[in-house]
């Protein structure tokens, strides 16, 4: 998979289409990443004690990574990925710029 934990990426489809967020997991064999901030769901959340009441809070919900695409961290423009390898390690690069991160 192209995106990992941490990365930045834009939304190519769906209610939050254009807007950016970062990766807070991935999820490799079902391919679906978890966006802070975009694609929120609504959950229901009981009253933990009897004086308070109970809530309803957004929490951001699992996206297939097809609608998402990283940006670049060095030319900040949303990018396929190449991969190069330079000795034993192998990196990704953008397609834009044809740096390596």
């Amino acid at each position: 998979m192209k995106i990992k934990k941490g990365d930045i990426v834009k939304i190519l489809s769906g209610k939050d289409r254009g807007k950016t967020g970062k990766v807070i997991r991935v999820l490799p064999d079902e391919t679906r990443v978890l966006v802070e901030g975009l694609n929120l769901k609504k959950k229901h959340v009981r009253s933990k004690r009897q004086d308070k009441k109970g809530e309803v809070i957004l929490v951001p919900g699992f996206m297939n990574v097809s609608r998402a695409m990283l940006v670049c961290p060095n030319c900040k423009k949303p990018t396929r990925v190449a991969h190069t390898m330079v000795g034993d390690k192998k990196y990704r690069m953008c397609k834009h710029c044809g740096k390596e991160f």
